[in-house]
């Protein structure tokens, strides 16, 4: 690994541990800042009450009680399309929930969960944002005290990334340190290949990232599943290696995808990296990904590969979002 990955390594990885709540709560608090956690979500009932509910009791709740304020100032549900009661769970679960496809309906709508992400910037206030995947089911909210801490700490940080060992949820599985099928074989590769710099980023596609409202405003979104390597990939060009940081979250645990819905997403981050390479972030390319099975033959499966521009361009777009205050 070259010297500069090294160094990086050392100066921006951390452990959750590193950063106490009272600790974050008081950076927050002599900083001015104000803490969005967005969680999108998509058919999710069977999980997004523990996520939602957690994050209230602990970072809203007892965080006020405990040490005068809370760190999460908005816990907000993005629900793309959910038939499962998802979004009603989460509210009452203590999220502000919204339809996707119902925030600033005047630009259209797209399924995927970069889509969410993007909408969630005209419906939220912060000025630093937390994501957090609804299907996790082993976890805590140091996930979320882990990601601020660099952000609180660092101002020259503009995006945290997570790591953890990933398990099956299933009895009898041990854990691993490698990120996923998807991740290992091709979001690392790519990076080693063609962004070595980026190498010691040890889950490039984690689900869990915080990152300052100001860099998100300014990059352009992939609608689907390439939303997390492509903010890596223009964090990195636009303000680079200095400007990343990464935490060890400990352990974490969610269901998995069938390979073929996988393919579906390795080929989403195929054409992102591309774009980066080739200097083109905006222009969709239509793809559809050939797909074959015994049982049902060859079936085709579209790629998406809309993006969305930087919020902070949109018209109508007020400064530092659009959420209540």
């Amino acid at each position: 690994m070259r010297a500069e990955t090294l160094a990086w390594l050392d100066a921006r990885s951390s452990s959750h541990e590193d950063w106490p709540l009272a600790d974050l709560v008081a950076r927050k608090v002599a900083g001015g800042s104000r803490v969005s956690v967005v969680v999108p979500a998509k058919d999710e009932a069977a999980t997004v009450a523990d996520v939602v509910g957690g994050i209230r009791s602990e970072l809203v709740d007892r965080a006020a009680r405990d040490h005068g304020h809370p760190l999460v100032d908005e816990l907000v549900v993005v629900d793309s399309d959910s038939r499962d009661g998802t979004a009603e769970i989460a509210r009452v679960a203590g999220a502000v929930v919204h339809a996707s496809a119902a925030i600033r309906p005047d630009l259209g709508t797209h399924p995927g969960k970069g889509e969410a992400l993007w909408k969630s910037l005209f419906v939220t206030s912060g000025d630093l944002l937390v994501f957090v995947d609804a299907d996790l089911r082993l976890w805590g909210t140091h996930f979320v005290t882990g990601l601020l801490g660099p952000l609180l700490a660092h101002p020259e940080i503009q995006l945290v990334k997570g790591y953890y060992d990933r398990v099956l949820d299933r009895e009898g599985e041990a854990a691993s340190t490698q990120g996923g099928r998807v991740t290992e074989l091709v979001a690392r590769p790519l990076l080693d290949l063609w962004w070595p710099e980026l190498a010691g980023v040890i889950q490039p596609l984690a689900g869990e990232w915080a990152a300052r409202r100001e860099l998100m405003s300014s990059l352009t979104v992939p609608t689907g599943y390439g939303v997390e390597i492509a903010t890596l990939l223009d964090t990195f060009a636009r303000h680079g290696l200095d400007a990343i940081a990464q935490v060890d979250l400990g352990v974490r645990a969610h269901e998995h995808q069938q390979d073929h819905d996988l393919a579906v997403m390795a080929a989403e981050l195929l054409a992102v990296a591309r774009s980066r390479c080739d200097g083109d972030v905006g222009a969709p390319r239509a793809a559809v990904l050939q797909q074959h099975t015994r049982a049902e033959g060859w079936r085709e499966r579209p790629v998406p590969l809309a993006s969305r521009p930087p919020a902070a361009d949109v018209p109508g777009t007020p400064p530092g979002g659009g959420g209540p205050r």
